[in-house]
């Protein structure tokens, strides 16, 4: 067990060995983040069973970051990460210890046991017991494979190469040919200076260019005002597994992460209220899709067996076919 370590095993980030008892005050706290994906991280106070939450802090593989300054008065600390959208459904939401309220864009929420407001909502944070370091508190979040600062920047590099389709597996934080040769092509692709792996903004480039990407892998796009909830159906063998849901925001892009040579997906999405209701244009559902009925349901889900979707308690929803042509395809969902 790794005290002040959340650690990330498969693909969900969950609390591992983290003791929960009353902090000494002590100057400054830094976060550290050593995963393999770029991070946001909301950070929970509680004192006198008074809870204050504030983010977002946005952290680069193998980066640390002060969050907090001087002298903290607080009797637990907690921390909330996700990953960046255009890693699709990875990693899932982090197990954790209490729910705590958060919101878009950077906020600072006094009272957040509870989210009066329709902008705030409930997420699960984890408590951390930082260790003492030359900086102040220390509390990192990693993964089971323990990546060092450099393993774990060369790491979130392969990840973000195989998210947009290029073969830098295994993703192992080690250099070797396959990832220099998936790196070279990128940067080509996408008209980046041979040298830009090196600097500081890299990772904010290659995310940057992954939104932007068409005909690289498979993407969803949405050119609506509204947010958009999104499935996926992939061939496997004889059959199709469909998963969702993938959160796709107003003018923003999302690549689901796809395995392997992928010809051809099955897509399915629809606009969403503020309450994850369905929108609809009259009395019709505001989505798209085709004709390929295949299964989802209200909650995140991962089905193999389309089978008779409504006798199962399941929801049968109209998926588009789509060809991948040349190395890929985006889809943009666009208003009628």
């Amino acid at each position: 067990m790794v005290t002040g370590c959340i650690c990330r095993k498969g693909a969900a980030l969950a609390a591992v060995g983290l003791a929960l008892s009353a902090l000494p005050a002590r100057a400054d706290l830094q976060l550290c983040n050593r995963t393999s994906y770029v991070l946001d991280l909301a950070l929970g106070l509680e004192d006198k069973s008074a809870v204050a939450t504030r983010g977002w802090f946005r952290l680069e593989p193998g980066q640390c970051r002060a969050v907090l300054a001087g002298t903290i008065e607080a009797e637990h600390i907690y921390v909330h990460a996700r990953a960046l959208p255009v890693y699709g459904s990875a990693p899932m939401p982090q197990t954790g210890h209490a729910d705590f309220c958060v919101a878009d864009g950077n906020f600072v929420i006094a009272g957040a046991k509870t989210c009066p407001r329709g902008s705030e909502r409930l997420v699960r944070f984890t408590a951390v017991q930082p260790s003492p370091s030359e900086q102040g508190l220390t509390a990192s979040l990693a993964e089971e494979a323990d990546y060092d600062p450099e393993q774990a920047r060369l790491a979130g590099i392969q990840r973000l190469l195989v998210v947009a389709g290029y073969d830098a597996n295994p993703v192992d934080g080690i250099a070797g040919k396959k990832t220099e040769g998936a790196l070279a092509q990128f940067l080509k692709d996408h008209r980046l200076a041979a040298d830009a792996a090196t600097a500081p903004n890299f990772f904010d480039l290659m995310v940057e260019a992954l939104k932007q990407s068409d005909g690289i892998g498979f993407s969803w796009c949405n050119d609506t005002a509204y947010t958009a909830m999104a499935a996926l159906g992939v061939d496997d063998k004889n059959s199709v597994v469909t998963r969702g849901w993938y959160r796709v925001d107003p003018g923003k892009c999302v690549k689901p992460d796809l395995a392997g040579d992928v010809r051809r997906v099955y897509s399915f999405a629809e606009a969403v209220d503020k309450d994850g209701r369905t929108m609809k244009r009259g009395d019709k559902p505001l989505a798209w899709g085709g004709a390929t009925t295949l299964c989802t349901r209200d909650m995140r889900f991962e089905i193999a067996d389309q089978a008779d979707c409504p006798g199962r308690g399941l929801t049968a929803a109209g998926f588009a076919i789509v060809d991948m042509a040349g190395r890929g395809t985006t889809v943009r969902f666009k208003e009628p």
